[in-house]
């Protein structure tokens, strides 16, 4: 059996939502990411990071100020002993009509394949439809978190999650239980 992968949202869902987070010591962790991420690494899952960047398109920062935001982020998890296999980011605007900008199942499709696991096998969790909708694109079970715009969106009724949490900690006791269902060993 291949390694199972969680694909997790970065602003609102790892971070503290900064709408246009453009400054690397603007980066703050939410309360429960690096646990939930920590456990969910302890239950064998590799981690990726996917994330649209619109800011760029727009011209308020760019790609390098994305890839240092991303590097910091990734360094901070680290702290944390959490690793992270990869970050994946889309710099365009929705006007582009790229296959990376979520809800396209590009990013997660080129992590699956540079790291070689099964997108079915996968879960997804964000804190917007675009991030629920990917999963939902590629057969992942998706997770739909309260942090950042998520309380919003569960309230709308417009991100139809497999799962609905108020943190990644929550997450990471949700997919252990699944997993364990699924006879894995978490």
């Amino acid at each position: 059996m291949t390694r199972r992968f969680a694909l997790v949202d970065r602003d609102g869902t790892i971070n503290v939502e900064k709408h246009y987070l453009s400054d690397p010591d603007d980066l703050e962790l939410l309360p429960g990411a690096a646990e939930g991420l920590r456990r969910m690494q302890e239950l064998g899952l590799g981690l990726v990071v996917v994330t649209n960047q619109n800011g760029v398109a727009k011209g308020l920062f760019d790609e390098a100020r994305v890839k240092e935001i991303n590097t910091r982020l990734v360094a901070m998890l680290k702290d944390e002993g959490v690793e992270v296999g990869g970050v994946y980011y889309c710099p365009h605007s929705p006007a582009d009509h790229c296959d990376c900008r979520k809800p396209q199942p590009g990013m997660a499709l080129q992590a699956a394949r540079e790291l070689g696991f099964d997108l079915t096998q996968a879960f997804m969790i964000g804190d917007k439809p675009a991030d629920v909708m990917m999963g939902r694109a590629v057969g992942a079970t998706t997770f739909l978190v309260r942090t950042g715009y998520g309380a919003k969106h569960e309230a709308l009724g417009d991100a139809p999650a497999d799962h609905v949490v108020n943190d990644l900690a929550e997450a990471a006791k949700v997919i252990a239980g699944l997993l364990q269902q699924g006879g894995e060993t978490p």
